[in-house]
């Protein structure tokens, strides 16, 4: 068996090829940018990505910019704690449904946010409480709750 025979786009191409101007790529932070700028959805989006991570369906490491090093610490052991209930149990991990319901927030000081998000599942309705914090361009949250 032979070599298999060069594309002949390959081989009709001439060397070196010229160069392009590229376009810079647009670049935006992801969540809000300035205070009260779309804080009520990235307090949302937040709540629904830790609930996530509890369920077994998102990795932890995807929030690790997004929470404080205590934060992390905290959801870390409570990941273990519920794969270990799963297993015990023999549940699969499963992605949940939930629906956002009320969200609440209040700034009480410059660059802190407070908030609560309800949250409605199938069989419960859980309210999870998040403090952000303003860390340069970005909010990171200090203290998450799900109660």
């Amino acid at each position: 068996m032979g070599e298999p025979a060069p594309s002949p786009e390959i081989s009709t191409m001439s060397f070196p090829l010229p160069v392009t101007e590229c376009p810079r790529p647009t670049l935006r932070l992801v969540g809000p940018t300035e205070p009260g700028d779309s804080t009520e959805s990235f307090l949302e989006s937040l709540t629904l990505c830790v609930l996530e991570v509890l369920a077994g369906v998102r990795d932890l490491d995807q929030l690790a910019r997004w929470v404080s090093d205590d934060v992390y610490r905290v959801l870390s052991q409570r990941v273990v704690l519920s794969a270990r209930a799963r297993q015990v149990t023999g549940e699969r991990s499963i992605r949940p449904t939930f629906t956002i319901g009320r969200t609440l927030h209040s700034e009480p000081l410059p660059g802190v946010v407070e908030g609560v998000v309800i949250v409605h599942g199938k069989a419960r309705t859980r309210a999870v409480a998040l403090r952000l914090e303003r860390l340069e361009t970005r909010w990171r949250a200090s203290a998450i709750n799900v109660l």
